[in-house]
Formats: C-alpha cells, sequence, structure tokens
C-alpha cells in the first residue's frame, strides 16, 4: 500500500516539472488594448496610424452610454511611420503600456490612401502579426479621413469600433446596400483569381472636432456621428469607384449575401405603390463558354412578404398576386443589371464571373486570365432569372386606400 502511494507521488510531482507556467503572462495594467486602427497618409507620404484604445475603468462601470462619469471610454494616440510596423512601435513611445491588438475588430483605412496604393500592402504587416485578428472588419473611410472615424465618441454603444462593426452587421441583415469585409476575407479575395474586392464604406455627419467630445455623446441628438455609406470597387487591390442605392442592393445579391431588406415596385402607374419585404433569397450564378465568348446565367430565387401597400388593392386575388410578383421580378432584375453595367464600366469582377469560368471552364480561362478585367469582362454578357414569390400578405388583406372613383 506505502508503495502504492509513493508512486502515485511519484507521478505526481513529475508532472508538476513538465508544466509550463505562466511564462507569457501579461498583467493588464502592462497592456493597451487596441479596439480600432485608422490608417491615413500625411503630406509626407508617411503612414499616420490613429489608435482608439479602451479604458478598462471607465468601460467596465458608469453610463451605458459612449462616457461614462470618470470620462470617456477609449483614448486616441497617433503615431507616424514609413511603414506600418514603423508607425506602430514609434507610438509606443506615447504610451506607458505595451500595445495590443489582441482585441483588434477594427481596421479603417482612408479613401485617399486606398485609391493611392493596393490594399495588400496594408494588410501584409497585420496578417503577418500573429497577435493581430484576422476576423477584423475593414471599412474604408469615406469622404473623409480614418482618423475622422475612429475618433468619433458613440452614445450607444461604450466602445466606438463596436458601434461601427454592428452599425454594418445590422444595416447588412436588415437593409441590404453594405457587407461586412474581414482581413481573411478581403486577402482570400485579393488572391483569388478571376475576382475583385469589395468593401464597405463608412461616413462621417458634422464635425470631426466636434465628434471627439464627450459632450457629443450627452445629447438627444448627436451634433457628430458616423454611419454606413456606399460599397468600394476595387480594382487590383486599389478602390477605383464607390456603387450605392439600388445598384449596390443588386451587387449584394449577385454576391448572395443579401439577407433582408425592402423593396418598393410601382403598381397602375403608381412608384413605391407596394413594398416587398425580402426574408431571404438564394443567387446561383453559372458560366460557360458560347461561341467562343463567355456568358454567365444568373437565377435568383426571392422569398418575402407584402409589408405596405399604398393603393387599392385586392391581396386575396391568387391573380394580382401573380402580377405583383412580376414587378418584384423586374425590379430585382433592374437592380442587379445596374450593378453589373456599373462594375463593368469600372472594368472590376467584383462578383467573381471570372472565378466562376476558371472552375467551369479552366483551359479557356487561363487564355483570358490576364485580360479578363480589361477586355472580356466588360463584354461579357448575363442572362437574368429572377423567381419572386409572395409568402404572406400581412394581418391586412385589403389596403386601407379606398378608390373613390
Amino acid at each position: 500500500m506505502n508503495n502504492k502511494r509513493f508512486l502515485l507521488l511519484l507521478v505526481f510531482f513529475s508532472n508538476t516539472l513538465l508544466l509550463s507556467g505562466c511564462w507569457s503572462k501579461s498583467e493588464l495594467t502592462d497592456l493597451a488594448i487596441v479596439a480600432a486602427l485608422g490608417i491615413d497618409k500625411n503630406e509626407e507620404g508617411r503612414y499616420v496610424g490613429t489608435l482608439q484604445i479602451i479604458n478598462p475603468g471607465t468601460v467596465a462601470g458608469g453610463m451605458q452610454g459612449g462616457a461614462g462619469s470618470q470620462g470617456p471610454s477609449v483614448s486616441i494616440i497617433t503615431g507616424t511611420g514609413d511603414n506600418i510596423v514603423e508607425l506602430s512601435r514609434r507610438t509606443s513611445r506615447k504610451l506607458s503600456r505595451r500595445l495590443y491588438y489582441a482585441h483588434t475588430n477594427l481596421v479603417v483605412i482612408s479613401e485617399e490612401l486606398a485609391k493611392e496604393e493596393s490594399i495588400s500592402s496594408i494588410l501584409d504587416p497585420l496578417e503577418r502579426d500573429a497577435e493581430f485578428r484576422s476576423t477584423a472588419i475593414i471599412v474604408i473611410a469615406q469622404g473623409t479621413k480614418a482618423s475622422n472615424i475612429v475618433k468619433v465618441l458613440t452614445a450607444i454603444d461604450k466602445i466606438p469600433a463596436n458601434k461601427v462593426i454592428k452599425t454594418l452587421k445590422f444595416t447588412e441583415r436588415t437593409w441590404g446596400e453594405n457587407i461586412s469585409v474581414n482581413m481573411q476575407d478581403a486577402i482570400k479575395t485579393l488572391v483569388s483569381p478571376g475576382k475583385e474586392l469589395v468593401v464597405s464604406g463608412f461616413r462621417l455627419s458634422g464635425d470631426a472636432n466636434t465628434g471627439k467630445k464627450v459632450d457629443n455623446t450627452q445629447q438627444t441628438e448627436f451634433s457628430s456621428f458616423i454611419y454606413a455609406g456606399s460599397l468600394a470597387i476595387f480594382k487590383n487591390g486599389k478602390l477605383t469607384d464607390w456603387i450605392d442605392g439600388e445598384a449596390a442592393r443588386g451587387s449584394v445579391f449577385l454576391l448572395d449575401k443579401l439577407n433582408a431588406s425592402a423593396i418598393g415596385v410601382k403598381w397602375e402607374g403608381k412608384d413605391e405603390a407596394i413594398v416587398y419585404e425580402l426574408i431571404r433569397q438564394k443567387t446561383k450564378v453559372m458560366a460557360k463558354m458560347k461561341k467562343g465568348d463567355p456568358r454567365v446565367s444568373i437565377e435568383v430565387q426571392a422569398e418575402g412578404n407584402i409589408g405596405e401597400a399604398r393603393v387599392p388593392i385586392d391581396l386575396t386575388n391568387p391573380d394580382v398576386l401573380l402580377k405583383i410578383e412580376e414587378e418584384i421580378e423586374k425590379e430585382i432584375k433592374k437592380e442587379i443589371l445596374m450593378a453589373v453595367k456599373q462594375a463593368q464600366k469600372n472594368k472590376s469582377d467584383i462578383f467573381g464571373f471570372g472565378d466562376v469560368l476558371h472552375r467551369t471552364n479552366p483551359k479557356e480561362w487561363e487564355k483570358m486570365a490576364s485580360k479578363w478585367n480589361d477586355v472580356y469582362f466588360p463584354e461579357v454578357k448575363t442572362d437574368i432569372i429572377v423567381d419572386a414569390f409572395i409568402r404572406r400578405t400581412g394581418l391586412r388583406n385589403n389596403s386601407h386606400q379606398v378608390n373613390k372613383e
């Protein structure tokens, strides 16, 4: 019995020698947790980084708004460098803590910088850093500097970076003119043959200097706020154009990322007379060669409810519902065509038509790959088939509108 106990103790103490312990531990008081990183370029051609650093004490307590009783929930630190790595390390001279990027969920790139150089050169050092999250969301500062987007304080969400991410995801889920793209997705697209990058933009409303003050979060109506903007079209890694409105929604349709939206259609000569609330959709893109030229077939299945009727209409009549579905199909097809034409105008295949052709006709693709965006994609013919279905008409079958004629 004693021998068994001795062996058990020997095994136990032997195992403790193999444990590494907390050799790499870091105290919270030694870390500057970066929530967002904004990247611009100054007049001298140097990178300017704007870091949104969380104030742990303020975030943990205080009000639910953008700032607690002890001050703002985040602090802003800026730094410059000839490259991204130098920028980060030089910024450490202004801090008493080590910059910690493991919780960085947002990267904001200025429109000017995105047009000037390939986004690949910006993402490269971030991807190489083992600490940096590959799931960080990327947005483009539309019509303003990236620093202005990062500096604005928000009232509802304590951490402004979370406000941007949540706004982007909710508008993607409910409206359909924006998409959230993380760093991993962006890099995957950049290295994929036959597909160009598309990223959502974010705009600033109001004065940037007002937005970075705590007073901005303590009003019922914000003097300065940030909101989701247009879709940025890239070509060879550089921003070439913006796409918005119906064409943006058509783009999201083609990317098969539209979760929900509200589509207004004309009825008896009145615009936006009936509103179709899209609840789900599925888009299938196929490519083939026809008489030596690439041809793309697009099939869209849409399902939704009648959300609003602004004209006298009998929604119990199956023939009426069938005609409404036809109008919805025309509208969706129109928006998809608008998206295709704008992408072709910019010679940027953001929909991955070339990628589909690459998979189905690899030999033909090899001949066209080098000239796809500039020569073949702008001339691609598309066949679009839309099948829309009305699932429900709501709690009321007939409209409140009364036809008195």
